[in-house]
C-alpha cells in the first residue's frame, strides 16, 4: 500500500502490554505514547488511583487520541467469570464490568472490551446463557451512556480456555447479542488466530458482520517452547507463529473484506509486550517496523 496505514486505521497500542506495570510507570508510559505521532489510539485499563486517573485523562485529551478501555485485566486479575454458572459469582463479574463502563466514560472512551470466562464442557450451554445475561446487562448500561461493548475472542483450549472461543462459536454468540443489542461487537486479535487453529481469512470472514475492533500480535503455539500460549511476545520471537508474512495476509484479508475505512477508521492496536527483561521501547519499535513492512507488501 502506498498510503499510510493511518489513513485507514486508528493505529493504537495497549498501554499495559507495551509498558508492563511491573517495569514502567503508568504516567511515564502514557506520556511517551501520547507523544508518539505514530499512534492515533491508546488502550488503557483500570486506574485505581484517582490522581493518576485524572492525569491520564488530561494527557489523552491533550494528545487528540482516541481512547479505548480494556476491562480484561479487571476480570483476569481477581479471577472473575462473566459466564459463571454460580449466579453470585457471575454478578461479581458483572459489577466490575459496570464499573468499567463508568471509568471508561470518565476517560473519554466510547466502548469497553472484555473476555468470556473459563468454561466446563459439562456446563457449556449454561455458561453460554450466563454470558448472554451478563453481556446484555452491560450493553444496557453502556447504552445509557452512548457507549458500546466489545467481546474479545480468545482461545478455547490452549491458555485462557475462554468460552468464546473459536470463530464459529463467537459468530453464534454475536448473532444472538445483535438480536437484542446494536451496541455490541467483537474484538479480534491476530495473535489469537494460531491459538484457535484458524487463519486470518477464515476467522475474519466468519466474523465479518460483527467485528468492531482489531488487535495484532504474536504467539508461540508449539508446546515445550518458551513463551507458549497467549503471552504476546515480540515479532521474531523464537518458534512463534506470526511475523511479516502473517501480518501481510491479515491486512490483505481486511482490505478484501472492506475494513479499510478512511471515513470512519477502525481501531487497530498492537498487543506486544517485552519478554523477561526486554526493553519495551525496543519492542515497540520492532512492532512498528513489522507493521510498516507488512503494510508496504499489501497489493494496491
Amino acid at each position: 500500500m502506498k498510503d499510510f496505514i493511518q489513513k485507514y486505521f486508528h493505529v493504537g497500542t495497549i498501554q499495559w502490554m507495551t509498558h508492563p506495570p511491573a517495569q514502567y510507570s503508568l504516567l511515564d508510559s502514557v506520556k511517551a505514547i501520547c507523544r508518539d505521532e505514530y499512534f492515533q489510539a491508546l488502550e488503557v485499563t483500570e486506574i485505581p488511583d484517582a490522581r493518576e486517573r485524572k492525569l491520564v485523562k488530561g494527557m489523552i485529551e491533550q494528545s487528540h487520541m482516541k481512547v479505548c478501555y480494556g476491562a480484561q485485566p479487571r476480570l483476569l486479575g481477581p479471577g472473575l467469570n462473566p459466564n459463571d454458572i454460580d449466579e453470585e459469582k457471575r454478578l461479581k463479574a458483572e459489577k466490575t464490568l459496570l464499573e468499567a463502563v463508568e471509568e471508561a466514560e470518565y476517560l473519554g472512551a466510547a466502548s469497553i472490551a472484555f473476555l468470556a470466562g473459563k468454561w466446563n464442557p459439562e456446563t457449556k450451554d449454561q455458561a453460554y446463557a450466563q454470558l448472554l445475561k451478563t453481556t446484555r446487562n452491560v450493553c444496557d448500561y453502556a447504552k445509557t451512556r452512548n457507549m458500546a461493548v466489545e467481546l474479545e475472542v480468545f482461545d478455547f483450549d490452549m491458555d485462557k480456555a475462554s468460552l468464546i472461543g473459536p470463530a464459529p462459536y463467537a459468530a453464534r454468540f454475536a448473532a444472538d447479542m445483535r438480536m437484542t443489542h446494536n451496541n455490541f461487537g467483537l474484538l479480534v486479535d491476530l495473535s489469537h488466530f494460531p491459538t484457535t487453529y484458524e487463519t486470518s481469512r477464515f476467522a475474519i470472514r466468519t466474523l465479518r458482520p460483527y467485528i468492531t475492533h482489531f488487535h495484532i500480535g504474536n504467539a508461540v503455539v508449539e508446546e515445550g517452547y518458551e513463551g507458549y500460549g497467549d503471552m504476546h511476545p515480540r515479532f521474531g520471537f523464537p518458534h512463534s507463529a506470526n511475523d511479516v508474512e502473517q501480518l501481510r495476509d491479515f491486512f490483505t484479508v481486511l482490505k478484501e473484506e472492506g475494513f479499510f475505512c478512511p471515513e470512519d477508521p477502525y481501531v487497530l492496536s498492537l498487543e506486544v509486550k517485552p519478554w523477561k527483561g526486554e526493553d519495551g521501547e525496543i519492542i515497540l519499535a520492532n512492532t512498528k517496523r513489522v507493521i510498516n513492512r507488512a503494510w508496504a507488501l499489501v497489493e494496491e
